[in-house]
């Protein structure tokens, strides 16, 4: 069996406007990476994602962009020397609204993997719902919300 996990949201947002939160370093920073991402999430590049709330940065390594269609980042695993795989996919609901997915997969099958997974899955279904609120309504939900 393969740990893997999906998340969604709509976003009253047209896609280009969703896209940029997450791909755009400055927007990501005002809802999620709150200690900062380094640059935009361009194929073939690696960035640094920073957050406020946990210690140290975390290497991203872009695996596949499509402009407002599909980011694919690579990231370390909870099991040194082993990375994940996550999907950002958009797809349009008409009337400018937006769905956005998340999933991640690379986990072996263990109980400490598994344990990861579900926290990773929390974090990332955190981030939809912060990117909800900060595109429709410039709310920033991670502010202290792990302090």
């Amino acid at each position: 069996m393969e740990l893997k996990f999906q998340v969604k949201a709509i976003i009253d947002k047209p896609i280009p406007e969703v896209f940029a939160g997450i791909y755009d370093p400055d927007k990501l920073s005002q809802y999620f990476t709150t200690g900062g991402a380094s640059a935009p999430l361009n194929e073939g590049t690696t960035v640094t994602w920073d957050f406020a709330d946990f210690p140290g940065a975390f290497p991203v390594v872009v695996k596949k962009m499509v402009r407002n269609s599909l980011i694919v980042i690579e990231w370390d695993s909870n099991e040194k020397g082993r990375k994940n795989l996550v999907e950002f996919k958009f797809g349009d609901l008409k009337n400018g609204r937006t769905e956005v997915s998340v999933s991640e997969t690379g986990w072996r099958e263990n109980q400490k993997s598994l344990d990861a997974s579900y926290l990773n899955c929390q974090g990332w279904m955190h981030m939809l719902c912060s990117l909800k609120a900060y595109l429709e309504y410039g709310i920033n939900l991670r502010k202290d919300f792990f302090k």
